[in-house]
Protein backbone atom coordinates (compact mmCIF):
# COMPACT_ATOMS: atom_id res chain seq x y z
CA UNK A 1 0.00 0.00 0.00
CA UNK A 2 0.76 3.84 -0.91
CA UNK A 3 -0.13 6.15 1.94
CA UNK A 4 -2.12 9.52 1.13
CA UNK A 5 0.50 11.92 2.87
CA UNK A 6 -1.07 15.51 3.35
CA UNK A 7 1.39 18.30 5.16
CA UNK A 8 -1.01 20.65 7.46
CA UNK A 9 0.17 24.19 8.20
CA UNK A 10 0.31 24.92 11.81
CA UNK A 11 2.01 27.88 12.84
CA UNK A 12 3.49 30.49 10.50
CA UNK A 13 6.76 31.97 12.63
CA UNK A 14 7.71 35.64 13.13
CA UNK A 15 10.74 34.83 10.47
CA UNK A 16 8.33 34.17 7.93
CA UNK A 17 8.51 30.30 7.97
CA UNK A 18 6.23 27.50 8.67
CA UNK A 19 6.03 24.40 11.06
CA UNK A 20 3.38 21.86 9.64
CA UNK A 21 2.33 18.37 10.77
CA UNK A 22 2.63 15.32 8.17
CA UNK A 23 -0.10 12.91 7.89
CA UNK A 24 0.08 9.58 6.61
CA UNK A 25 -3.20 7.77 5.57
CA UNK A 26 -3.66 4.23 4.90
CA UNK A 27 -6.89 3.24 3.33
CA UNK A 28 -7.89 -0.74 3.00
CA UNK A 29 -9.49 -1.99 0.32
CA UNK A 30 -12.39 -2.30 2.31
CA UNK A 31 -14.16 0.05 4.39
CA UNK A 32 -14.34 -0.23 8.05
CA UNK A 33 -13.40 1.33 11.60
CA UNK A 34 -10.42 4.21 12.07
CA UNK A 35 -6.96 4.10 14.00
CA UNK A 36 -5.63 7.46 14.72
CA UNK A 37 -1.13 6.94 16.16
CA UNK A 38 0.94 9.66 16.70
CA UNK A 39 3.78 10.61 18.47
CA UNK A 40 6.11 13.81 20.01
CA UNK A 41 3.53 15.22 21.65
CA UNK A 42 5.99 16.13 24.37
CA UNK A 43 9.41 17.58 23.02
CA UNK A 44 11.44 15.19 24.47
CA UNK A 45 9.71 11.95 23.81
CA UNK A 46 10.65 10.92 20.80
CA UNK A 47 10.76 7.11 20.89
CA UNK A 48 7.39 7.02 19.13
CA UNK A 49 8.87 8.63 16.34
CA UNK A 50 11.00 5.40 15.37
CA UNK A 51 8.01 3.07 16.12
CA UNK A 52 5.79 4.92 13.36
CA UNK A 53 9.02 4.80 11.17
CA UNK A 54 8.57 1.32 11.24
CA UNK A 55 5.05 1.07 11.00
CA UNK A 56 4.99 2.81 7.72
CA UNK A 57 7.45 0.55 6.36
CA UNK A 58 5.42 -2.54 7.34
CA UNK A 59 2.36 -1.31 5.87
CA UNK A 60 3.56 0.15 2.98
CA UNK A 61 4.23 -3.90 2.17
CA UNK A 62 0.65 -4.73 2.81
CA UNK A 63 -1.64 -5.58 0.02
CA UNK A 64 -5.12 -2.97 0.06
CA UNK A 65 -7.01 -6.31 0.79
CA UNK A 66 -4.91 -6.75 4.39
CA UNK A 67 -6.46 -3.63 5.73
CA UNK A 68 -10.37 -2.92 6.75
CA UNK A 69 -10.71 0.44 7.12
CA UNK A 70 -8.30 3.70 7.67
CA UNK A 71 -5.17 4.00 9.56
CA UNK A 72 -3.63 7.66 10.13
CA UNK A 73 -0.08 7.99 11.16
CA UNK A 74 1.05 11.62 12.49
CA UNK A 75 5.47 11.39 13.84
CA UNK A 76 6.61 14.54 15.50
CA UNK A 77 3.07 15.76 16.14
CA UNK A 78 4.50 18.83 18.20
CA UNK A 79 7.14 20.27 16.31
CA UNK A 80 7.31 23.27 18.04
CA UNK A 81 8.22 20.89 21.37
CA UNK A 82 10.54 18.99 19.12
CA UNK A 83 12.42 21.78 18.67
CA UNK A 84 12.90 23.38 22.06
CA UNK A 85 16.47 22.63 23.87
CA UNK A 86 17.75 24.29 26.81
CA UNK A 87 21.92 23.37 26.40
CA UNK A 88 21.95 19.87 25.37
CA UNK A 89 18.82 18.91 26.74
CA UNK A 90 15.52 18.26 24.84
CA UNK A 91 12.69 19.96 26.93
CA UNK A 92 9.42 20.56 24.55
CA UNK A 93 7.13 19.58 27.78
CA UNK A 94 5.51 22.85 28.41
CA UNK A 95 4.71 25.88 25.68
CA UNK A 96 7.03 28.33 26.74
CA UNK A 97 4.95 31.31 25.67
CA UNK A 98 1.98 30.74 27.99
CA UNK A 99 3.90 27.55 30.37
CA UNK A 100 0.95 25.21 29.68
CA UNK A 101 1.46 21.71 29.61
CA UNK A 102 1.48 20.45 26.05
CA UNK A 103 -0.79 17.43 26.94
CA UNK A 104 -3.01 19.70 29.55
CA UNK A 105 -4.56 21.72 26.88
CA UNK A 106 -7.29 19.98 24.81
CA UNK A 107 -10.84 20.32 24.11
CA UNK A 108 -13.09 18.14 26.31
CA UNK A 109 -16.81 17.56 24.98
CA UNK A 110 -18.39 16.13 27.63
CA UNK A 111 -17.50 19.57 29.94
CA UNK A 112 -19.96 21.11 27.64
CA UNK A 113 -22.57 18.65 27.14
CA UNK A 114 -25.21 20.10 29.68
CA UNK A 115 -28.52 17.69 27.72
CA UNK A 116 -26.39 13.91 27.68
CA UNK A 117 -29.24 12.58 30.20
CA UNK A 118 -31.90 14.07 27.51
CA UNK A 119 -29.68 12.59 24.42
CA UNK A 120 -29.59 9.05 25.97
CA UNK A 121 -32.92 8.67 27.00
CA UNK A 122 -33.74 9.35 23.15
CA UNK A 123 -31.08 6.66 22.31
CA UNK A 124 -32.28 3.76 24.22
CA UNK A 125 -34.26 2.21 21.44
CA UNK A 126 -31.26 2.66 19.14
CA UNK A 127 -28.38 0.24 18.01
CA UNK A 128 -25.13 0.92 19.83
CA UNK A 129 -23.96 1.70 15.92
CA UNK A 130 -26.78 4.31 16.01
CA UNK A 131 -25.82 5.68 18.62
CA UNK A 132 -22.57 5.94 18.13
CA UNK A 133 -22.92 7.97 14.78
CA UNK A 134 -25.62 10.29 16.32
CA UNK A 135 -23.49 10.93 19.37
CA UNK A 136 -20.57 11.57 16.92
CA UNK A 137 -22.50 14.22 15.35
CA UNK A 138 -23.14 15.83 18.31
CA UNK A 139 -19.56 15.99 18.65
CA UNK A 140 -18.69 17.00 15.84
CA UNK A 141 -21.26 20.09 15.01
CA UNK A 142 -19.59 20.87 19.00
CA UNK A 143 -16.28 21.12 17.77
CA UNK A 144 -17.38 22.69 14.26
CA UNK A 145 -18.09 25.47 16.69
CA UNK A 146 -14.57 25.95 17.80
CA UNK A 147 -13.11 25.95 14.11
CA UNK A 148 -15.35 28.70 13.32
CA UNK A 149 -13.62 30.97 16.39
CA UNK A 150 -10.18 30.39 14.22
CA UNK A 151 -11.88 32.78 11.20
CA UNK A 152 -13.05 35.83 13.95
CA UNK A 153 -10.83 38.73 14.04
CA UNK A 154 -10.17 37.90 17.68
CA UNK A 155 -8.86 34.76 16.79
CA UNK A 156 -7.35 32.58 19.06
CA UNK A 157 -4.33 31.60 21.37
CA UNK A 158 -2.28 29.30 19.81
CA UNK A 159 -2.20 26.48 21.90
CA UNK A 160 -5.97 26.40 21.33
CA UNK A 161 -5.23 26.68 17.03
CA UNK A 162 -3.12 23.76 17.87
CA UNK A 163 -5.30 21.46 19.70
CA UNK A 164 -7.84 22.15 17.17
CA UNK A 165 -5.84 21.06 14.26
CA UNK A 166 -4.72 17.78 16.08
CA UNK A 167 -8.30 16.52 17.65
CA UNK A 168 -9.76 17.62 14.27
CA UNK A 169 -7.90 14.49 13.23
CA UNK A 170 -9.02 11.86 15.10
CA UNK A 171 -12.54 12.79 16.45
CA UNK A 172 -13.90 10.23 14.41
CA UNK A 173 -11.77 7.51 15.16
CA UNK A 174 -12.91 4.51 16.60
CA UNK A 175 -9.20 3.84 18.31
CA UNK A 176 -6.92 6.71 19.18
CA UNK A 177 -2.97 5.98 19.96
CA UNK A 178 -0.72 8.52 21.73
CA UNK A 179 2.87 7.34 21.62
CA UNK A 180 4.88 9.09 24.81
CA UNK A 181 7.79 7.84 26.95
CA UNK A 182 8.94 9.74 30.43
CA UNK A 183 10.48 13.06 30.44
CA UNK A 184 13.05 10.93 32.90
CA UNK A 185 14.00 7.24 32.77
CA UNK A 186 11.09 4.70 33.30
CA UNK A 187 10.34 0.99 31.91
CA UNK A 188 7.25 0.67 29.28
CA UNK A 189 3.63 0.73 30.14
CA UNK A 190 0.39 2.25 29.54
CA UNK A 191 -2.37 4.20 30.34
CA UNK A 192 -5.92 2.32 30.93
CA UNK A 193 -9.17 3.66 31.11
CA UNK A 194 -11.22 1.26 33.42
CA UNK A 195 -13.78 -1.30 31.02
CA UNK A 196 -11.36 -1.69 28.83
CA UNK A 197 -8.72 -3.89 30.36
CA UNK A 198 -9.30 -6.15 27.96
CA UNK A 199 -8.80 -4.45 25.18
CA UNK A 200 -4.83 -3.53 26.64
CA UNK A 201 -4.02 -6.82 26.45
CA UNK A 202 -3.57 -6.65 22.71
CA UNK A 203 -0.36 -4.29 23.33
CA UNK A 204 1.57 -7.50 25.09
CA UNK A 205 2.92 -4.82 27.81
CA UNK A 206 2.86 -6.32 31.27
CA UNK A 207 1.75 -2.97 33.66
CA UNK A 208 0.01 -0.49 33.60
CA UNK A 209 -1.47 2.41 34.98
CA UNK A 210 -5.53 2.32 35.59
CA UNK A 211 -7.62 5.53 35.26
CA UNK A 212 -9.45 6.20 37.81
CA UNK A 213 -9.63 10.10 37.99
CA UNK A 214 -8.97 12.25 35.68
CA UNK A 215 -9.72 15.78 33.96
CA UNK A 216 -10.27 15.22 30.33
CA UNK A 217 -7.61 17.92 29.62
CA UNK A 218 -5.17 14.87 28.36
CA UNK A 219 -5.36 14.27 24.71
CA UNK A 220 -6.33 10.11 25.57
CA UNK A 221 -8.69 12.04 28.27
CA UNK A 222 -10.43 14.03 25.79
CA UNK A 223 -11.33 12.01 23.24
CA UNK A 224 -12.38 8.86 25.71
CA UNK A 225 -14.26 11.07 28.16
CA UNK A 226 -17.39 11.65 26.41
CA UNK A 227 -17.82 7.89 25.54
CA UNK A 228 -17.28 7.05 29.08
CA UNK A 229 -19.94 9.51 30.04
CA UNK A 230 -22.59 8.57 27.84
CA UNK A 231 -21.55 4.39 28.52
CA UNK A 232 -22.53 5.43 31.97
CA UNK A 233 -26.18 7.27 31.09
CA UNK A 234 -27.34 4.66 29.24
CA UNK A 235 -26.58 1.96 32.17
CA UNK A 236 -28.57 4.13 34.34
CA UNK A 237 -31.31 3.57 31.63
CA UNK A 238 -30.81 -0.13 32.36
CA UNK A 239 -28.93 0.18 28.47
CA UNK A 240 -25.50 -2.01 29.12
CA UNK A 241 -23.16 -0.51 25.80
CA UNK A 242 -19.41 -0.48 25.41
CA UNK A 243 -19.24 1.11 22.42
CA UNK A 244 -15.85 0.00 20.07
CA UNK A 245 -14.12 3.11 20.89
CA UNK A 246 -10.53 3.63 22.64
CA UNK A 247 -7.95 5.62 23.76
CA UNK A 248 -4.39 4.91 24.99
CA UNK A 249 -1.33 6.40 26.23
CA UNK A 250 1.59 4.27 25.72
CA UNK A 251 4.62 4.81 27.31
CA UNK A 252 7.79 3.64 26.09
CA UNK A 253 11.16 3.83 28.08
CA UNK A 254 12.97 7.25 28.42
CA UNK A 255 12.88 10.82 27.06
CA UNK A 256 15.57 12.03 24.55
CA UNK A 257 15.94 8.17 23.86
CA UNK A 258 15.28 5.29 20.74
CA UNK A 259 15.83 2.69 22.80
CA UNK A 260 15.48 -0.34 20.17
CA UNK A 261 13.75 -2.66 23.52
CA UNK A 262 11.36 -0.02 23.87
CA UNK A 263 10.82 0.70 20.13
CA UNK A 264 10.51 -3.12 19.27
CA UNK A 265 8.13 -3.47 21.86
CA UNK A 266 5.66 -0.32 20.95
CA UNK A 267 5.93 -1.30 16.88
CA UNK A 268 4.64 -4.99 17.98
CA UNK A 269 1.93 -4.16 20.59
CA UNK A 270 0.49 -1.71 17.55
CA UNK A 271 0.42 -3.95 15.00
CA UNK A 272 -1.01 -6.57 17.74
CA UNK A 273 -3.45 -4.26 18.58
CA UNK A 274 -4.42 -3.28 15.42
CA UNK A 275 -5.07 -7.16 14.40
CA UNK A 276 -7.06 -7.89 17.59
CA UNK A 277 -9.40 -5.34 16.28
CA UNK A 278 -9.80 -6.15 13.06
CA UNK A 279 -8.24 -3.85 11.02
CA UNK A 280 -5.27 -5.59 10.04
CA UNK A 281 -5.19 -9.04 8.30
CA UNK A 282 -2.02 -10.54 8.74
CA UNK A 283 -0.28 -13.87 9.12
CA UNK A 284 0.48 -14.74 12.92
CA UNK A 285 -2.11 -11.74 14.23
CA UNK A 286 -3.27 -11.21 16.48
CA UNK A 287 -0.80 -13.59 18.37
CA UNK A 288 -2.13 -16.32 20.21
CA UNK A 289 -1.33 -15.49 23.38
CA UNK A 290 -2.91 -12.20 23.52
CA UNK A 291 -6.34 -13.37 25.70
CA UNK A 292 -4.04 -14.98 28.11
CA UNK A 293 -1.08 -11.85 28.42
CA UNK A 294 -0.95 -10.63 32.19
CA UNK A 295 -1.02 -7.03 32.56
CA UNK A 296 -0.78 -5.80 35.95
CA UNK A 297 -2.53 -2.52 36.70
CA UNK A 298 -1.65 -0.06 39.36
CA UNK A 299 -4.84 2.62 39.84
CA UNK A 300 -3.46 5.67 39.35
CA UNK A 301 -4.23 7.44 42.61
CA UNK A 302 -2.40 4.32 44.03
CA UNK A 303 0.89 5.79 42.48
CA UNK A 304 3.59 6.77 45.00
CA UNK A 305 5.91 10.06 44.03
CA UNK A 306 8.98 10.89 46.05
CA UNK A 307 10.46 14.32 46.11
CA UNK A 308 13.67 15.33 48.16
CA UNK A 309 12.80 16.35 51.65
CA UNK A 310 16.00 18.50 51.39
CA UNK A 311 18.85 19.32 48.19
CA UNK A 312 21.53 17.28 47.60
CA UNK A 313 23.13 14.37 45.74
CA UNK A 314 21.18 10.99 44.98
CA UNK A 315 22.96 7.69 45.30
CA UNK A 316 22.95 4.39 46.13
CA UNK A 317 19.24 4.68 44.49
CA UNK A 318 17.13 1.62 43.59
CA UNK A 319 17.22 0.40 40.07
CA UNK A 320 14.74 1.07 37.44
CA UNK A 321 12.42 -1.31 37.49
CA UNK A 322 12.97 -2.73 40.92
CA UNK A 323 10.36 -4.74 43.31
CA UNK A 324 10.81 -2.82 46.13
CA UNK A 325 9.13 -3.73 49.81
CA UNK A 326 8.09 -1.53 52.63
CA UNK A 327 10.64 -0.34 54.71
CA UNK A 328 13.39 -0.88 51.82
CA UNK A 329 15.90 1.92 51.86
CA UNK A 330 15.09 3.29 48.46
CA UNK A 331 17.69 5.73 47.80
CA UNK A 332 20.78 7.89 50.02
CA UNK A 333 20.80 12.23 49.75
CA UNK A 334 24.35 13.39 50.56
CA UNK A 335 23.03 16.41 51.61
CA UNK A 336 25.48 19.82 51.42
CA UNK A 337 24.98 22.67 53.77
CA UNK A 338 26.04 26.30 54.34
CA UNK A 339 25.88 25.89 58.53
CA UNK A 340 29.50 24.81 59.41
CA UNK A 341 28.52 21.58 59.39
CA UNK A 342 29.30 18.34 58.00
CA UNK A 343 27.30 17.29 55.17
CA UNK A 344 24.58 15.04 56.07
CA UNK A 345 23.55 11.55 54.67
CA UNK A 346 19.97 10.94 54.48
CA UNK A 347 18.28 7.69 53.62
CA UNK A 348 14.87 7.68 52.42
CA UNK A 349 12.92 4.45 52.92
CA UNK A 350 9.41 2.85 50.80
CA UNK A 351 6.61 4.05 52.21
CA UNK A 352 4.42 0.46 50.72
CA UNK A 353 5.60 -2.16 48.65
CA UNK A 354 5.82 -2.00 44.54
CA UNK A 355 7.52 -1.46 41.27
CA UNK A 356 10.01 0.89 40.56
CA UNK A 357 8.79 2.41 37.19
CA UNK A 358 9.93 6.27 37.18
CA UNK A 359 13.20 7.64 37.92
CA UNK A 360 14.80 11.54 37.66
CA UNK A 361 17.58 11.39 34.92
CA UNK A 362 19.30 13.79 37.14
CA UNK A 363 21.36 12.62 40.12
CA UNK A 364 21.18 16.20 42.01
CA UNK A 365 18.42 17.56 43.10
CA UNK A 366 16.72 21.01 45.47
CA UNK A 367 14.71 20.16 48.15
CA UNK A 368 10.94 19.07 46.69
CA UNK A 369 12.17 17.95 43.20
CA UNK A 370 10.83 14.73 41.95
CA UNK A 371 13.21 11.49 42.32
CA UNK A 372 11.34 8.19 41.65
CA UNK A 373 7.52 6.81 41.39
CA UNK A 374 6.60 3.19 42.80
CA UNK A 375 3.83 1.75 40.88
Amino acid sequence: MVPTVTTIPIQHLASGDRLSLQVYRFIGASPGKKAYVQANLHGSEIVGNAVIHQLLEFFSHLEDSQLTGEIWLVPVCNPIATNQRNHFFATGRFNPYDGKDWNRIFWDYEKEDEDLAEFAEFQVSHSPEEIRQNYLQRIQASFKKQGDKLQSPSGLPFSERYRYQIQSLCLDANYVIDIHSSSNQAIDYLYCFQSREESAKAFLLNRGILMNEYDGDAFDEAFMKPWLALEKQLAALGKTIQFDVESWTIELGSGMEMNPDSVKKGVMGIKNYLAQKQLLDCPNLPLDNTTSQLVEFTIKSQIKQYYAPAGGMIQSRVQLGSKIRSGQSLYQLLSFNREGDLPQLIEVMAESDGLVFSVAKNHAVNEGEYILSVM
